[in-house]
């Protein structure tokens, strides 16, 4: 899984463009799918048959796309001036390396000059308009040669294995849940179940809506990475999560009320398997949940995440452990959810 997992990180798959991430599953979960189809919105919906019919609709979800950047314009020089697609942590991006557009043409995102900035200017975090991306082109015709407005670009892959069972690489959020979800969908399953792999959720979790309408299910689960906090000088609830103490089980978020019999479900699941678990200390951010549930006659949506460090930057950590024990929380859930009439 862990393998997986690395390989969905090193796809470009910019919320727009989440077409290599989309068609590397097609490819790996063709033999185990028995539906499969792409909506409108580009979500890649499968069904998978279980032991036995589903007593409900359950729905799991995680989403395909990534941050990144979208190229605005070309100056005369050569250069090109973007904008940010998604919550990009800008803090940490500056002399980063992004492949753009379909030809992954290289370059580095630039900024002025330390030695040529005021005093003012070396305390404050520089706007995206201050920056611009180098490729190496010394003239607007050069550049347009290989890119053009509109082209997507994509932070560069470059995993590396850390100490403690961690791993620092782009796109854990959410190619964790999507590696996860994945790994599931080729075992046997207690009951026939929906996959969904959702497009544009760093914008608005704008397929996930779609997905859920279409597919009406009562119950959903959606599988994500979560902002942990945990570095110096973080202290008590500031840390919001921990990578490597298992599965982040949130009661609410900015932007939904999980279901309280869901969570209780899950929580009481992880007890008697002996799978450790925490929550989120902050009430902030969002997931694909807050679409899933709004969909049609609505939905109970839980969410189980995986705490990353540096979220939304080139560079995010996450913790081995706490990606398989995700993986056993759900597989034991949907167990046990067959057993309960009502939840």
């Amino acid at each position: 899984m862990v393998e997986t997992i690395l390989t969905l990180c090193r796809l470009s798959g910019v919320s727009g463009w989440e077409d290599s991430v989309r068609e590397y599953l097609i490819k790996e979960a063709e033999p185990y799918a028995d539906e499969m189809r792409t909506d409108a919105s580009g979500n890649l919906l499968i069904r998978k048959q279980g032991r036995k019919r589903a007593k409900r609709e359950v729905m799991l979800a995680a989403h395909m796309d990534e941050v990144g950047i979208l190229i605005k314009s070309v100056t005369q020089e050569g250069f090109l001036r973007f904008a940010f697609v998604g919550g990009v942590d800008q803090r940490v991006i500056i002399g980063k390396k992004v492949y753009v557009g379909e030809n992954r043409i290289p370059g580095v995102i630039g900024l002025k000059p330390i030695h040529l900035t005021s005093a003012k200017e070396r305390k404050t975090i520089p706007e995206v308009s201050q920056m611009y991306l180098d490729i190496g082109a010394n003239t607007k015709e050069e550049a347009l040669r290989w890119v053009r407005p509109g082209d997507f670009g994509v932070f560069a892959p470059e995993e590396i294995i850390l100490g403690g069972n961690t791993v620092c690489c782009k796109a854990l959020d959410d190619r964790v849940g999507c590696g996860i979800l994945l790994t599931m969908l080729k075992e046997q399953l207690p009951f026939d179940t929906w996959f969904a792999f959702t497009v544009q959720e760093e914008i608005g979790c704008r397929g996930a809506f779609g997905a859920a309408f279409g597919l009406q299910p009562e119950l959903a689960f959606i599988v994500e990475g979560t902002t942990a906090a945990d570095a110096p000088p973080a202290s008590g609830s500031e840390k919001v999560c921990i990578p490597g103490n298992g599965p982040v089980l949130p009661f609410a978020d900015g932007a939904t009320m999980y279901d309280r019999s869901l969570l209780q479900f899950l929580q009481k699941v992880a007890r008697e398997e002996g799978i450790p678990w925490q929550t989120k200390m902050r009430i902030a951010g969002g997931t694909d949940a807050r679409a899933i549930q709004r969909a049609g006659k609505g939905c109970k949506v839980a969410a189980v995440s995986a705490a990353i460090r540096y979220l939304h930057s080139p560079s995010s950590v996450g913790n081995i452990r706490d990606w398989e024990l995700i993986k056993q929380l759900l597989s034991k859930a949907l167990e046990k959810l067959e057993e309960q009439d009502e939840i």
